[in-house]
């Protein structure tokens, strides 16, 4: 991305500006190492990766890996996570000592949440839940950031189509950067064959979408799509992506 002539002062909500310039769309990574160069120099230690460790996460903290390498990384640890999820973080911390994985847990812990709002909120009230358990940490961790990464993908959802590399974000009040918005489900895959990543195995077994435990179901393998997220519900989002 070209800057800006006599640009001194960053991107950030407050000084947001359409005129971001254009990224090189390359064919091995679809603009994605562009668009980590320029965010990093943007915002060094001000960026922040909000990462739910699936596939496309494992494929952007490889490419991150190579911009910088300790960069800060956030999970957000509803406590209602697989196994699987905490066994592969395990795995990726080994892998890349030196990023800085923060587990950012919500006030309440789910045995804290049952006794106060009732067992199973996510199953009454999922968007109370998933505002408790991920919004609030999300916000509670881009207080003290400038901006963030996400791994979403146009092709993901309906709701994700129109996603721009660079997007002023209406509900935290930042910047969210998707370098990975171009790239296909098989390109994810591609990436992560070619490469020899370590990747949660509930994939394998026909989840294209992971998230906490109760709300993520088998789905679409095809494209990675989220139909598998909040099944039987009108619910389609978290909170941390919408408009």
């Amino acid at each position: 991305m070209e800057r800006r002539k006599g640009k001194v002062e960053k991107l950030t909500y407050e000084l947001w500006t359409e005129d971001k310039g254009n990224f090189v769309i390359d064919e091995e990574y679809k603009g994605a190492l562009n668009v980590l160069e320029w965010a990093y120099n943007e915002y060094d230690d001000e960026l922040v990766y909000a990462c739910s460790f699936g596939i496309e996460g494992i494929v952007l903290i490889d490419l991150i890996s190579k911009i910088k390498p300790n960069a800060k990384v956030v999970f957000l640890d509803t406590g209602l996570h697989f196994q699987e999820t905490y066994d592969l973080i395990e795995e990726v911390k080994q892998r890349y000592p030196s990023l800085k994985i923060e587990m950012k847990k919500p006030n309440l812990s789910a045995a804290e949440q049952a006794e106060k709002f009732g067992d199973k909120l996510w199953e009454r009230q999922p968007d109370r839940c998933c505002h408790m358990r991920k919004v609030i940490p999300l916000r509670e961790t881009l207080g003290e950031a400038t901006a963030w990464l996400s791994g979403l993908r146009r092709e993901q959802s309906p709701s994700r189509k129109n996603t721009n590399f660079i997007n002023k974000d209406e509900t935290f009040h930042s910047v969210k950067v998707c370098p990975l918005i171009h790239w296909s489900w098989k390109d994810i895959w591609n990436y992560v064959e070619k490469h020899q990543l370590k990747y949660n195995p509930l994939h394998d077994q026909g989840y294209p979408s992971i998230g906490c435990q109760p709300c993520t179901f088998q789905g679409d393998m095809t494209t990675g799509s989220r139909s598998g997220r909040w099944a039987n519900q009108t619910k389609t989002e978290c909170g941390l992506h919408l408009k």
